[in-house]
């Protein structure tokens, strides 16, 4: 069985977010898919299967951390659309049917593979107590981004301030479904980005993402009200780091990034 590593939103090996991909006939017990995504570590491993020809969906996709299934993922969704564009496996756009209801994902002239994911709908909620603690910074203010994402997105001073965080992880576990989202506009855009963010997880085992594809469904909308414009990059600032091209239409937001396979072998379990 084949199973491939491919660092998403990046078109160089070791940046980017690394996610492990598997091409299936069918889902196996659930038990299994957990063990392969514990075995792989990354911070999700992508499964997937064709779907019969004719229906709403081309390909069935489920995404596994190393503890847990989740309900959205963008960087590991980008590297099988990669995966199966790479290899001639499916030609012209896909659509997956996840729990995220069907995405799409196109691949452009540059090599580039845009997602087509719902946008997560932001309420305000007041800053947590205790969260500036646990984070290690005061935040300006706090949008819940709804079951679906299940962060909580945290607008801080400056991207002085999401550069410099160094968060009790643990801690941070306590205020949100999924994580926490810190981010802030970005000082000079013309670095080429508007906005900056950094992701913790550690309810699903991640302490930080990489570059988190479905955290900007949240930071879309969010920065573009602030911005007063549809279409937005944003940086990642991880020890990665990746950036996510975002493009805002109503319900639902546009993602475009590379990708790059960095290991293709044999799983043998």
């Amino acid at each position: 069985m084949r199973i491939r590593i491919v660092d998403a939103f990046s078109d160089r090996p070791f940046t980017g977010n690394p996610a492990g991909v598997l091409l299936l006939d069918a889902f196996p017990e659930d038990d299994w898919l957990q063990k392969v995504a514990m075995e792989v570590n990354h911070a999700e491993t992508a499964f997937a299967h064709p779907l019969p020809a004719g229906g709403e969906a081309d390909w069935a996709l489920r995404w596994f951390t190393p503890v847990a299934e989740v309900a959205t993922c963008g960087h590991a969704t980008l590297a099988t659309a990669h995966v199966l564009h790479s290899t001639g496996v499916h030609e012209g756009p896909v659509r997956f049917a996840t729990r995220s209801g069907v995405l799409l994902a196109t691949h452009g002239d540059d090599g580039s593979v845009t997602l087509d994911f719902p946008t997560a709908p932001l309420t305000c909620v007041e800053v947590p107590d205790g969260v500036a603690e646990a984070l290690g910074a005061q935040p300006l203010l706090a949008r819940d981004t709804g079951p679906n994402v299940g962060d909580l997105l945290l607008e801080l001073a400056d991207e002085k301030t999401v550069l410099g965080l160094t968060p009790d992880v643990r801690a941070l576990g306590a205020y949100s479904e999924r994580g926490i989202i810190a981010t802030a506009r970005a000082e000079d855009p013309a670095r080429g980005y508007d906005f900056v963010s950094r992701c913790f997880f550690p309810n699903l085992g991640i302490d930080e993402d990489s570059v988190t594809g479905s955290a900007h469904t949240a930071l879309a909308p969010f920065w573009s009200e602030r911005l007063g414009r549809t279409g937005l990059t944003g940086l990642q600032a991880s020890s990665r780091s990746g950036r996510v091209r975002t493009e805002l239409r109503g319900d639902r937001t546009l993602m475009s990034g590379r990708a790059v396979t960095v290991i293709d072998g044999e799983l043998i379990a």
